[in-house]
């Protein structure tokens, strides 16, 4: 489905206008998805710049809002944070004229975008359990000790100090809150469902696995999807993904199982 973009901005946000990028499939439906997104970057990336993933959901026929929640505050914890969850608290009551009644509400992101995904999830269970109906996590950057194993991959793709220097900026407030490191939570009962995506040569893949594990054993609902080795899918991280290559018609389909899922439920 052909995907329309235009640039806007959340005027009515409790913590500030917000500049904000729209992906929606030209074809969409109503009930079509709204999915609040949330862009990588290594926690430092500013600007309305093209988001390869966003469009990607959007031609499923969802509406993808991605906001640049590091303009305010400088992308130091918790402003991300807040931003982000100021951003779905207008979204659960405003819609912003994004879909309509019938629309599930959604969150995710990638990478970075990740890790502000499930912090927001996390606030929403404490504070609008009711409004959230998903979260997608796109190879989220939960864990600021990096020591996994296939974190050694991150070498081979040029991204260890990146992420390094992004974890050291975004905590640089001194608070390692377990909204700022989900994988840290000790509490993660509650949650909206989730669809976890990955790689099998993604540097992030166990920290993704590690935290669906988690909220699979908390009774949360878990989509969980690995791409094989070989689809270009940790070319995200650097800016220079195709948004054609193999990884596309894999993210397409698993995000519409998703959400058909959750409707169902």
């Amino acid at each position: 489905m052909p995907v329309e973009i235009k640039d806007m901005t959340f005027d009515k946000v409790a913590i500030g206008p917000v500049p904000v990028r729209v992906y929606q499939g030209a074809d969409y439906a109503k009930g079509a998805p709204v999915l609040l997104y949330f862009h990588g970057g290594s926690f430092t990336q500013t600007g309305l710049v093209h988001c390869p993933l966003a469009a990607c959901i959007a031609s499923t026929g969802a509406i993808v809002a991605v906001p640049d929640y590091n303009a305010i505050g400088g992308g130091v914890f918790p402003k991300p944070l807040e931003v982000g969850f100021s951003i779905f608290s207008y979204l659960a009551k405003k819609r912003a004229g994004l879909g309509d009644r019938k629309s599930p509400l959604l969150i995710g992101g990638e990478e970075a975008g990740g890790n502000i995904a499930a912090g927001v999830a996390l606030k929403a269970r404490d504070h609008f359990a009711d409004e959230l109906d998903g979260q997608v996590l796109l190879s989220p950057l939960l864990d600021p000790f990096m020591a996994s194993s296939s974190f050694r991959k991150a070498d081979t793709i040029g991204m260890r100090q990146r992420w390094t220097d992004g974890w050291s900026h975004y905590l640089s407030g001194g608070v390692c809150h377990p909204y700022a490191a989900p994988c840290l939570c000790s509490r993660i009962a509650g949650l909206a469902p989730a669809l976890v995506f990955s790689a099998a040569d993604d540097p992030l893949l166990d920290e993704t696995l590690g935290y669906a594990d988690r909220l699979q054993e908390a009774g949360v609902t878990v989509q969980q999807h690995v791409l094989p080795a070989g689809t270009g899918w940790p070319m995200i991280y650097s800016g220079t993904s195709d948004e054609t290559g193999p990884w596309a018609d894999s993210l397409a389909q698993a995000f519409s199982g998703f959400v058909q899922n959750i409707s169902i439920h």
